[in-house]
């Protein structure tokens, strides 16, 4: 992994994220913390020409994005459309909102319209990924619900977002998962997972928690990773104090140049 490689997932810092004003001010703040690129997730309304102008002319590039989960299954021309505004060819599925899980038959359904929005994309040049949380963990028919959607899909057409925190989070192992998706896993969202003072899980900047980076790197490098995107959902003070600690320690421990 190299530090061009390591991005920021915006999600991070959506709170400061809801103007025009606010999106040029924190990403001026990304780019001086040392990172090169991010993932657009949970910006408030902007243009997406003047988004680009605005990455462009603080030094940032756009690696990937989130889009609207109902956008995706359901009108994902709209999403080949503005990928191609931002200058981007990846985006992912960030959350099963309104999906059932309770049936097998419930979960390949839900696979057949991922598959079917990820060859629309994949048609226009564009790649679909999935990205997990813990929920994706239960088990149906003996076998989590994570493998069944990448055994009920093409891999043309829908490839890969594992998140490190929730993957642990929901009983699996995050090396395993880069190999399972060898070939199929674009972009990796890396996110620490500690205990907190209640005894609770909890996220933490990279380093301060208890995942294994020295082992999960290589594998999702071996996987064919291209971006590896820093991301905490909550964070204990300041999200760009976050993004930094993260970024420090990634680049002194977990990059090669």
């Amino acid at each position: 992994m190299k530090t061009n490689q390591v991005a920021a997932q915006l999600y991070t810092i959506r709170e400061f994220l809801k103007t025009p004003d606010d999106i040029a001010k924190s990403l001026k703040k990304i780019r001086a913390i040392g990172y090169e690129s991010v993932q657009l997730s949970g910006l408030g309304p902007m243009d997406e020409k003047e988004l680009v102008a605005l990455l462009k002319s603080v030094g940032l590039t756009c690696c990937a994005t989130h889009e609207d989960s109902n956008t995706i299954l359901n009108e994902p021309q709209k999403v080949v459309e503005k990928l191609k505004k931002l200058g981007t060819n990846l985006t992912a599925y960030a959350w099963p909102g309104g999906i059932k899980f309770d049936t097998l038959a419930e979960v390949k359904e839900f696979a057949k319209r991922l598959n079917a929005a990820g060859k629309v994309l994949h048609e226009a040049g564009q790649v679909l990924c999935y990205h997990n949380h813990q929920i994706e963990f239960r088990r149906l028919n003996g076998k989590p619900i994570l493998d069944i959607l990448f055994e009920e899909t093409d891999p043309r057409y829908l490839l890969g977002e594992p998140d490190t925190y929730w993957v642990q989070n929901g009983g699996g192992d995050p090396v395993e998962w880069c190999h399972k998706l060898k070939n199929r896993l674009p972009i990796l969202h890396m996110k620490d997972y500690s205990v907190n003072s209640n005894n609770q899980p909890t996220f933490a900047e990279i380093g301060n928690g208890n995942l294994n980076w020295k082992q999960i790197i290589p594998a999702a490098e071996a996987a064919g990773c291209k971006w590896f995107c820093i991301e905490q959902d909550t964070c204990p003070g300041d999200p760009f104090d976050s993004l930094k600690q993260s970024f420090d320690f990634t680049r002194k421990n977990l990059c090669s140049a």
